[in-house]
């Protein structure tokens, strides 16, 4: 009965800490620094994603400036249907797709055997020179990348004068149309290798150090040790990686590839977000446009949460 009764006496000092069963204001009011830490981020995603939700209307009705949101007539589903039934909705998915799987292929084992290398590598300024250089493209601008890419591929490039020397006749390489999504994805790979590096680099440096001490006192050889200890324990940052980039699968880069666009390429290099981009900017078409990018925002959510579900179903990753 003694031990019952000093259990039950400290539970009720627990209950009478501050904050047990106290109200959310007065928790609030105690750790008022924290939500004052966090109101920014929250106003900023309220101000700047939530309330442009208001405008998603106009993707319903045939909107008019004039007559504003609520003024204009509701049509419905019109432009979702004039979408789904145009010449070029087939194209422009098929483009889409190929393109982001493409990219998200590439660029997927890419930085981790950068990372894995990187990790092996015992000579500190070889390690840290050529991490500095690989991350270095991640800070150049769409423009100058797409700038970089036409003074080494154009007819008068870099490349194609080196070619003059030894007699070869001048191809124009961003003409054509087979070779679009290659130059597309990899100067991408080139560009963002680096960044996601560093991520993995980190992740690397969060094992457990004695895994390595056991794996070299058992004889384990440089390979088995990055199979069996580096790659499962960079696993749970691939996977949030991946689920990450799965959820913009559909919103491919417009700036890239509207700079790199031209009339000759233009059947295999027009995607949603370029279509989005004339119909909605040049054209003044802003229902139609809306319809479209809801759709495809629409399908971006899907997405995101069906690749969460499969990774948290068979793996022990997830985002929630």
């Amino acid at each position: 009965m003694a031990a019952a009764d000093a259990v039950i006496q400290k539970g009720r000092k627990v209950l009478k800490q501050p904050g047990a069963g106290s109200s959310l204001s007065k928790r609030i009011l105690k750790h008022w620094q924290l939500y004052l830490l966090i109101l920014p981020s929250l106003l900023s995603v309220i101000i700047f994603k939530y309330i442009p939700m208001y405008g998603v209307q106009i993707a319903f009705r045939d909107y008019q400036p004039a007559k504003g949101f609520m003024g204009s007539p509701w049509v419905g589903l019109k432009y979702f249907q004039d979408f789904f039934s145009s010449y070029q909705f087939s194209r422009l998915l098929i483009n889409t797709l190929s393109i982001s799987i493409y990219s998200l292929l590439a660029l997927l084992p890419v930085p981790v055997i950068l990372a894995l290398s990187l990790n092996e590598t015992r000579w500190r300024f070889f390690k840290k020179s050529v991490q500095t250089i690989t991350y270095a493209p991640y800070f150049i601008s769409t423009v100058v990348l797409v700038s970089i890419i036409f003074q080494f591929l154009s007819p008068y490039g870099l490349l194609n004068n080196l070619l003059g020397l030894f007699g070869i006749e001048k191809v124009d390489l961003m003409a054509n149309p087979a070779l679009f999504k290659s130059l597309y994805v990899w100067s991408g790979v080139w560009q963002q290798a680096g960044y996601y590096a560093v991520i993995y680099l980190a992740a690397l440096a969060g094992i457990n150090s004695e895994l390595y001490e056991a794996a070299w006192i058992d004889g384990a050889s440089t390979l088995q040790k990055i199979i069996h200890i580096d790659l499962p324990g960079i696993m749970p940052t691939i996977i949030i990686i991946l689920i990450l980039n799965t959820a913009s699968i559909l919103n491919v880069d417009y700036q890239k590839i509207l700079l790199m666009q031209n009339q000759l390429n233009m059947e295999v290099s027009d995607v949603i977000s370029t279509y989005v981009y004339r119909q909605g900017l040049v054209s003044v078409q802003y229902s139609f446009s809306s319809a479209i990018g809801l759709f495809n925002s629409v399908i971006s959510m899907i997405l995101f949460y069906g690749v969460n579900f499969m990774a948290r179903k068979y793996s022990e990753t997830s985002l929630w």
